[in-house]
């Protein structure tokens, strides 16, 4: 006669069957544990999602994040430097979702704090928000596609940007500060881009105008030391004589790519010739940069160090972009080339 014993209402065979099961799971993990390549691919994960800016910033010293919460609130440049610390009041900052993104955190970040915390017994206080500016432009896509491996130490010394707006009565421009500490690679103190501005329609066409539109920028002169200057390169040639056929080695410097030719920038023509469409989409470029540190970056610049700013971005370009596909699909038969804007239309549509 079969067995229909039970053991806490379950049947005494399913106990054992699970009880081999779990066995058995335990076995299997702790192979898949042991070979290299799957520990590899773990560690590649923990890796890439150690990069996030969410899951740095949970990496950082409670003293860090202090200062972080309390200059969403106040945006106060000594927060970032150090020369202030924040009182109780101004570092308190809660979230909507708060508990949630607390576990979401501590459940992401787990392997990482775990290590910092066997790595020293106190927690560090570094002065400030270290590296406040530069993070924020290694979290923007659109500025860290122009940062080069060689401007990164130059970038950690850059305190603070600030807009600064032209008084009434002159011309209509804004100027971007670039504030750096004392470094060894310019004896700048600060760096400027000022971008001019005209809110006037055309006489021949008022109807036409749409708001105010950025028409040229001017940089500055950077003081560069002595074999600091990370905008050009050297590079050696060879020269052969014509008539003797010797062949001589001459050195001679070139342009090189770098973020801090941003203040070199290129000028609208104002002769009335028309420019060629490289330096057209160059100079368009250069305006939606100047747009875009004037309108996002400086207001919101610890949202982007936090990489909130940089959800809403994402999320605000993807309804954008399926706007754009429904007025498509309304404008039956349009012409591709009507739909290209030309960048300084374009320009003028942004700053409405």
């Amino acid at each position: 006669m079969a067995d229909n014993s039970f053991s806490d209402g379950v049947p005494s065979d399913s106990v054992e069957t699970a009880k081999n099961a779990s066995g058995d799971a335990e076995k299997l993990t702790d192979q898949v544990m042991q070979n290299p390549q799957v520990l590899a691919a773990l560690q590649e994960r923990l890796d890439n999602v150690s990069h996030t800016p969410s899951s740095y910033i949970e990496t950082l010293p409670k003293a860090v994040k202090r200062r972080i919460n309390a200059l969403k609130q106040l945006q106060r440049r000594e927060f970032i430097t150090g020369d202030v610390e924040p009182t109780d009041a101004e570092s308190e900052w809660h979230s909507e979702n708060e508990e949630e993104e607390e576990l979401a955190g501590d459940m992401k970040s787990k392997v990482v704090i775990a290590e910092k915390e066997a790595a020293a017994a106190e927690e560090p206080n570094p002065k400030g928000i270290p590296e406040f500016w530069f993070t924020i432009f290694r979290n923007v896509d659109m500025l860290s596609e122009l940062v080069q491996e060689y401007d990164e130490p130059i970038l950690k010394h850059l305190q603070d940007i600030k807009v600064k707006f032209s008084d009434p009565g002159q011309p209509m421009s804004f100027v971007l500060e670039f504030h750096f500490e004392p470094n060894d690679y310019f004896t700048n103190s600060v760096l400027t881009k000022t971008y001019k501005m005209k809110s006037e329609p055309d006489k021949a066409d008022p109807f036409s105008f749409e708001g105010p539109e950025i028409v040229d920028c001017e940089g500055c002169t950077i003081d560069w030391k002595k074999g600091k200057n990370v905008t050009v390169k050297t590079i050696k040639k060879k020269q052969k004589h014509k008539g003797r056929g010797t062949v001589r080695t001459i050195t001679k410097q070139v342009p090189n790519e770098s973020f801090f030719n941003f203040f070199s920038p290129l000028k609208a023509s104002g002769d009335g010739e028309s420019l060629d469409e490289d330096s057209e989409f160059t100079l368009a470029s250069d305006f939606e940069i100047g747009h875009f540190f004037r309108e996002r970056i400086v207001p919101r610049a610890v949202l982007y160090f936090t990489g909130e700013a940089i959800e809403d971005d994402d999320n605000f370009e993807e309804g954008e972009e399926g706007e754009e596909e429904e007025l498509e699909g309304d404008e039956e038969g349009e012409d591709e080339d009507d739909a290209e804007i030309n960048p300084k239309v374009r320009w003028n549509f942004i700053h409405t």
